[in-house]
């Protein structure tokens, strides 16, 4: 069986070092979606290691680790990230395996991203210009080059055809940067890339579900930002939820089990978008300072604010959550006052429903206020059982 693993926020819940407390009871970790614009952050020993494609169980000895078709792969980050893991003693020839399938970021796609993004002005989205989104596009538009293709002899055909392709829109955005340094880099990436385990990644991964092994699918980014179910426009360009573990992955729905749905006891942002419960304040940069509320793969600061409880029940039903794990708790620990967004006020009338565009019209938070605990969260000893009223 398949238990998914996935971010309910705007990403940057902590999902990486989940994933990595709980890959001790899996057999296989498998990434079914993003790229390396994520940034899972994990402690090995005292050492901070930020994994942005490969799964977060890489460092579990005898794990088996797989980059799954719905993620879209940039073989210069992927072979950095490989050296950081490899200094670790962990040999990637046994444990990670990448899905023949997956579709590659080339240098001409992080160009576009950069060419789009800058075409935007005040409008831009917040890209973290890594390439995804024009890759994706390229994938959905049966243009993409896909891991498999760096087998083919004729690799290098396909390669210069697409790129000639995405310089005529490089030269309609008057982009004119050099990237040939990025192509050098590039190319060197791949010839490390073909010495990997490339496999056929449903078959993969459906031979180990056969065997009864347990598998554990970990996602990118945050529920909120789903290319379907998120702040549209405002949203990655790949399908967050768990229902992209289906088509991320190759494996059928009746074999998912378990969804472990990630929170923070606040909410954060990076980028651009709608952010309701968004705290421009004090009481925010409070929150982002004893919470070291920055990108770990930009290094941006990210918006702050109180729990948005609309939000994350419209992630718990979209996923089917059935377990929930809250981090960030004792970031709290220094507040007197909590709030907690319970419903919004659109346009004047009061609901608990995600609008169709949080970008258009005026949502205002209504919110609940609760006392703080005025102690170290850490100080806690036993649970307490709440019984509905």
């Amino acid at each position: 069986m398949v238990d998914v693993l996935l971010g309910l926020q705007w990403g940057d819940e902590g999902k990486g070092k989940i994933v990595d407390y709980f890959a001790k009871d899996y057999d296989l970790v498998a990434r079914f979606q993003g790229g390396p614009n994520a940034g899972h952050t994990l402690y090995i020993g005292d050492k901070k290691v930020v994994l942005h494609q490969i799964p977060s169980g890489v460092f579990h000895a005898n794990k088996l680790n797989l980059i799954g078709n719905g993620v879209v792969l940039d073989p210069v980050t992927l072979k950095k990230e490989c050296e950081t893991v490899a200094s670790f003693g962990v040999d990637l020839k046994k444990n990670l395996f990448i899905s023949e399938r997956t579709h590659l970021i080339l240098p001409t796609h992080r160009a576009l991203d950069k060419a789009s993004e800058v075409s935007k002005g005040n409008q831009k989205i917040g890209s973290t210009l890594k390439g995804i989104g024009p890759t994706y596009m390229d994938k959905t538009g049966r243009n993409g080059l896909r891991v498999g293709d760096l087998l083919d002899k004729n690799f290098t055909t396909s390669y210069i055809k697409l790129r000639l392709k995405h310089q005529r829109l490089l030269d309609n955005h008057a982009f004119d940067e050099d990237i040939s340094a990025w192509e050098e880099e590039f190319f060197e990436a791949v010839e490390f890339l073909k010495e990997l385990n490339i496999v056929n990644g449903e078959y993969f991964i459906n031979h180990h579900i056969s065997q009864g092994k347990r598998v554990l699918a970990e996602g990118a980014q945050g529920s909120m930002l789903d290319i379907d179910f998120g702040t549209f426009p405002f949203v990655t360009s790949s399908n967050t939820i768990s229902a992209g573990v289906c088509s991320g992955l190759g494996v059928a729905p009746q074999k998912i089990k378990d969804v472990i749905g990630v929170t923070k006891a606040y909410c954060t942002r990076v980028g651009s978008g709608p952010f309701p419960t968004e705290l421009e304040d004090e009481t925010g940069e409070q929150l982002r300072k004893i919470g070291s509320e920055f990108g770990a793969t930009t290094g941006r600061p990210r918006r702050c604010g109180w729990i948005d409880l609309v939000a994350l029940r419209f992630a718990c039903m979209v996923n089917g959550v059935t377990k929930i794990v809250m981090t960030k708790a004792d970031v709290l620990d220094a507040f007197q006052e909590l709030s907690v967004c319970t419903s919004y006020n659109l346009n004047g009338k009061e609901t608990t429903e995600i609008p169709f565009r949080m970008d258009k019209g005026t949502i205002e938070a209504v919110y609940k206020k609760f006392a703080g605990w005025d102690k170290p969260s850490s100080e806690a000893r036993r649970q307490l059982n709440y019984r509905k009223q």
